[in-house]
């Protein structure tokens, strides 16, 4: 059985298409085919509040080609969600609804509570022990924030910070100090015992991660440090031919660096753990929990 999510994000779309393995009594997910673009669609929405006709050409487009792959692959069942962008743009609904006509694609808006909620799904399988950890994913528009305590999430918390909001210079400064006043009010002061270990996700830090060459699955604040000042001293043409960044990557790396280290600095949480997984990864797995469920309702109807 095959399954798919497309994640429709500020900065880029994702398909992902997954096998579900089963042995032994276990279930795994084999990624099978993996696509990403550069929508921006946070480009539009955050500083006009509306999605352009250009952008929903390509975006209708783009759907298209991931319709395509899904029925290539006979996929069985897939999720589409969407996130800041589409759910802050004024003619979201109408493209939502369009999307549905035209393509017969059902896109779920989601906020960003149910956004920290999915990603949640596969990060809580990645925590390393039963000190706390505070996860960290940052994306276009928004970053979440989850909590957890012996290995327990205790709470969650959306913000309006994101990469494109940052180079559309949109964020406001309200909405930092929000973020910092709900860390250090909520995040256990750490212990030598007990430190706080910081979990990250998105692109941009599994990007920041791979560059820093590590042999461990946890990277140091100065090390991230590190890279950020590296990037920062090249050019964005530089960024793109030297580092081989995609374009999409090269412009939002540096902002998406300065959160993370922000939100560790005031957990003072010195140490990340960058599992490589994402929202696209608990959308498969609440696909299949669903698929599951349906299917055990359906064998015990008399």
């Amino acid at each position: 059985m095959k399954l798919a999510a497309i994640d429709i994000g500020s900065n880029a779309a994702r398909l992902q298409i997954s096998s579900v393995l089963e042995f032994a009594g276990n279930v795994s997910f084999k990624k099978v085919e993996y696509v990403r673009f550069a929508l921006r669609l946070g480009h539009d929405v955050f500083s006009t509040k509306q999605i352009s006709p250009e952008s929903e050409a390509r975006f209708l487009k783009l759907l298209h080609c991931f319709r395509l792959l899904i029925e290539l692959h006979e996929v069985e069942d897939y999720l589409i969600c969407a996130t800041s962008a589409m759910r802050e743009a004024k003619n979201g609904a109408a493209i939502v609804e369009r999307v549905q006509q035209s393509l017969g694609m059902k896109i779920q808006v989601i906020d960003g509570r149910k956004e920290a909620e999915i990603i949640s799904r596969v990060v809580r399988q990645a925590l390393m022990d039963d000190r706390p950890h505070l996860h960290i994913d940052v994306g276009g528009g928004s970053t979440e924030l989850n909590l957890y305590v012996n290995h327990e999430k205790t709470m969650s918390r959306s913000f309006r910070i994101g990469t494109v909001r940052q180079l559309e210079q949109t964020e406001s400064p309200a909405e930092w100090k929000k973020m910092q006043q709900w860390i250090e009010e909520n995040v256990p002061i750490p212990t030598d015992e007990r430190p706080v270990m910081a979990v990250g996700t998105g692109g941009n830090i599994s990007k920041i991660y791979e560059m820093a060459n590590h042999q461990t699955p946890t990277i140091a604040w100065e090390d991230i440090e590190r890279v950020k000042s590296y990037i920062a001293s090249l050019s964005l043409s530089d960024r793109i031919n030297q580092l081989q960044l995609n374009p999409d990557r090269a412009d939002v790396i540096l902002p998406a660096a300065e959160i993370y280290l922000s939100v560790m600095r005031w957990a003072r949480a010195y140490e990340m753990l960058v599992p490589n997984l994402g929202m696209k990864d608990g959308m498969i797995e609440l696909l299949y929990e669903n698929k599951m469920k349906k299917n055990k309702s359906a064998m015990e109807r008399p």
